[in-house]
């Protein structure tokens, strides 16, 4: 029996390790580093193998990336952009190599090292030799499609330099910013009075966003091969043999990869780049290390979310001493209050850092560092600077003398008390008018994410506030034309953009509408299956804990979150206030029937009417459950293409295996095909 404790910290950790990927893949604008959220990855992947109880295919674990929800069209995968494993130091590294080479049944493969490039990911398709669509990772089964972006990017060729170029070949690698041509556009905004980019990643993921292929044009984006997708008419037999193939083909590759006949090899490459990574035009968070030969690589397969024949090694962050000049708080959309250390400017991994988070109250005390105190900064190669801790030889008598740093009592936004509920780490503004929570909430409302209000950014909602035009969500849908084109910078052309996309808004399903609610724990993953379960607003305002909690994926941390909400009365206020303005209500939620009522099904490998996600809701719509390993309990093995070796497992436990037709006709009679079993043949 599995006791309530762990059960709370599981769904906690799927909470805020949703939150986190949302930030990342969607909003690009992460909070955590690489490495912070590895380990609250990692602590839940090891409950999770300790307690295959709390296992769940919704969870973080058995997922890459996150799902599309930008402005581009979604473009499904033909074969699936995975994730990697990763390892943090040697040991790691060869005890992965020995079980490769375990699976391999005693063959030494040939290993690939290349540098792990902090970039996008995409997916580049061509035709006879004709550049056709560009698509970024987004979950892994789905991305967006940015080719109108991707075409202007230099060094990308509309045309593959081969005489006689594969009927097919979907080129995947990173797209990435240049350090030098990035620190060079980053001056010159600067001294254009225009804001600093943050780091290269993150400035790389908004390039590729913009609506606008001109914008894109202008920025130094590159890209770097360094795999592929599906491909006809190619004959290549490894990895090796690709990357020639490729940079014939006039696609970029990188010229640090080398072949190695030996696993010392490779861990003798991971040690010169650790010690040689700015050396290289790109930011690089790591060494990806891979079995060069296709066959082999096939006979070891993959997981659900990352090839067993290539690995990450990542590097540690890098550190930096600087000084503490002050500890101060900021208030989010939710009221959640976060301390952040300001310090005297330092150069870490490429980028000089002046703020850094301190997480929560616990992590600051823990950390007990002090204004006045010579502290270790660290950025793990990426994005996000943490406060390490302080160096205690440097601690001035005067700094010890004025005692641990407390959270203040009141907010210094609004003066509201700050407090701190039962069973958490998190503090909060008490007031739900606070300015800087208004401000986080309204901009996090128009967000891409949420309801996607085109024209409706920090700095115009800051103006709105200050101006006492909007002192909720709801009044964006009462503003007017006239008042706005009184405003300083507000033109006929903004004001219309800003009620374009405010009357657009409306119109979003249930589903965005949740999202930019601020409702605690729920993000976008959370959102769609409420979503989804109840289908209206109405529907899920009557729900209790108990029915919430429930639903496939949502569970009782999530499910007393939402209820809270709406008990709040200024809450359910502002929801009624929504729906009489006219935002919408509903999802897209089609009817069914209940057919698949207490199935349990394992879905392998690809389908082509369903992404994985489309064929988990179909499933779950119809009273079905999804799980992500076979077992005598499995009513049901859905096999597609590529499948992995569940369909294996299930003939040995004699489960019945059904191809893509039967599942459609599983979905609409609750019915399998007679003589359908454990046999060899997929029944169809």
């Amino acid at each position: 029996m599995v006791d309530a404790d762990l059960r709370r910290e599981v769904a906690e950790l799927r909470a805020e390790l949703e939150r986190h990927r949302y930030r990342y893949y969607v909003l690009s604008d992460p909070e955590v580093t690489d490495a912070a959220f590895d380990a609250l990855l990692e602590r839940l992947r090891t409950i999770e193998r300790a307690h295959p109880e709390l296992d769940h295919p919704a969870s973080p674990t058995h997922r890459v990336g996150a799902p599309p929800t930008g402005p581009f069209e979604t473009v499904r995968h033909a074969q699936r952009m995975l994730s990697l494993d990763n390892v943090f130091d040697v040991d790691g590294l060869l005890e992965w190599a020995e079980r490769v080479e375990r699976n391999l049944e005693g063959v030494t493969p040939r290993w690939t090292c290349e540098l792990k490039i902090d970039g996008v990911a995409i997916s580049v398709r061509y035709e006879r030799g004709i550049f056709v669509r560009a698509v970024t990772r987004g979950d892994g089964e789905t991305g967006e499609d940015v080719s109108a972006n991707v075409r202007v990017i230099e060094g990308i060729p509309a045309a593959l330099d081969l005489a006689d170029p594969p009927a097919l070949l979907e080129v995947r690698g990173e797209i990435f910013y240049p350090v030098a041509q990035f620190n060079a556009m980053n001056d010159a905004r600067e001294q254009a009075g225009e804001p600093r980019f943050a780091n290269p990643r993150n400035a790389a993921s908004g390039a590729l966003r913009q609506k606008d292929p001109r914008i894109t044009a202008q920025r130094p984006l590159a890209l770097i091969c360094h795999g592929m997708g599906v491909a006809d008419g190619l004959d290549v037999d490894g990895h090796t043999a690709l990357l020639s193939l490729l940079a014939a083909a006039g696609l970029p590759v990188a010229a640090e990869t080398r072949r190695v006949e030996e696993i010392g090899e490779a861990v003798a490459f991971v040690e010169h780049w650790g010690a040689h990574r700015h050396d290289p035009a790109y930011e690089i968070d790591g060494v990806v290390v891979k079995v060069d030969d296709f066959a082999h690589q096939r006979r070891l397969g993959s997981t659900s979310s990352a090839p067993r024949w290539a690995i990450a090694f990542k590097y540690p962050p890098e550190e930096q001493q600087t000084v503490l000049r002050d500890i101060l708080v900021n208030v989010g959309r939710t009221g959640k209050v976060t301390p952040f250390a300001s310090f005297d400017p330092v150069l870490v991994a490429g980028s000089t850092l002046q703020l850094a988070t301190l997480h929560n109250e616990d992590q600051a005390r823990a950390k007990d560092v002090r204004p006045g105190d010579t502290i270790i900064v660290r950025k793990a190669g990426d994005v996000i600077p943490e406060v390490v801790g302080y160096v205690p030889g440097a601690r001035p008598p005067e700094v010890e003398a004025a005692g641990p740093w407390q959270m203040p009592s009141e907010c210094p936004f609004c003066g509201q008390p700050i407090e701190r509920l039962n069973g958490e780490a998190a503090s909060y503004c008490s007031n739900i008018d606070c300015p800087n929570r208004l401000l986080e909430s309204l901009a996090h409302y128009a967000g891409r994410g949420a309801l996607d209000i085109e024209g409706m950014g920090y700095e115009t909602a800051r103006t709105l506030l200050d101006e006492q035009l909007v002192g909720n969500i709801a009044d964006l849908y009462r503003l007017r034309a006239e008042d706005l084109l009184e405003l300083d910078g507000f033109g006929d052309k903004k004001v219309a953009l800003l009620l374009e996309g405010i009357e657009r808004s409306k119109q979003q399903p249930l589903e965005r509408l949740l999202i930019g609610l601020n409702i605690r724990h729920v993000g976008g993953t959370t959102a769609r299956l409420l979503a989804r379960h109840f289908g209206d607003m109405a529907a899920l305002r009557a729900a209790d804990v108990e029915v919430i909690a429930g639903v496939t994926g949502v569970g009782q941390i999530i499910a007393e979150a939402v209820v809270a909400y709406f008990a709040n009365e200024r809450n359910a206020a502002l929801v009624d206030e929504l729906a009489r303005l006219g935002v919408r209500m509903t999802t897209d939620r089609v009817a069914v029937e209940r057919t698949l009522e207490g199935w349990t099904i394992v879905l392998t490998g690809g389908l082509e009417r369903f992404t994985r996600d489309e064929a988990k809701r179909a499933v779950e719509d119809r009273g079905g459950k999804v799980t992500s390993s076979v077992s005598k309990k499995t009513s049901a093995v859905v096999v597609g293409t590529d499948a992995g070796s569940k369909a294996d497992r299930a003939r040995e436990l004699e489960r019945p295996i059904i191809d893509e037709a039967a599942f459609v006709s599983l979905l609409d009679t609750g019915q399998l095909p007679s003589g359908t079993g454990g046999a060899d043949q997929t029944v169809g």
